[in-house]
């Protein structure tokens, strides 16, 4: 599997947005504004938490995987509606290698 995935899904997405909302998923979510994406992003997120408390630690679990997949692709709507470059999203967290969570906090104010 690919590392740049999520970069390669963010241009699909990007690219997408111009299509028909009657012929693809994404641009009718485009269509219907930041309030209906924003709706599924916190839809998504409740299914991962879901999916989380059923899962037992250590053993590959589809739906977990699968609800997280979902989350993913959502925000990266999310973004790519707002014009946001996905990849600045892979940039930060890689700023954070090497800094403690307690640190990166603090350095926010």
């Amino acid at each position: 599997m690919s590392d740049d995935i999520l970069v390669r899904l963010g241009a699909i997405i990007a690219e997408r947005r111009q299509a028909s909302p009657e012929e693809s998923y994404v641009a009718r979510l485009q269509a219907a504004g930041l309030n209906k994406i924003l709706e599924k992003v916190g839809e998504e997120a409740t299914e991962v938490v879901l999916a989380a408390k059923d899962a037992t630690p250590g053993t590959p679990d589809e739906d977990l995987a699968g609800e997280v997949a979902d989350l993913w692709f959502h925000t990266l709507v999310m973004l790519v509606h707002l014009d946001q470059d996905p990849q600045r999203v892979l940039e930060t967290l890689a700023d954070r290698f090497g800094i403690s969570g307690h640190a990166e906090k603090a350095s926010r104010g």
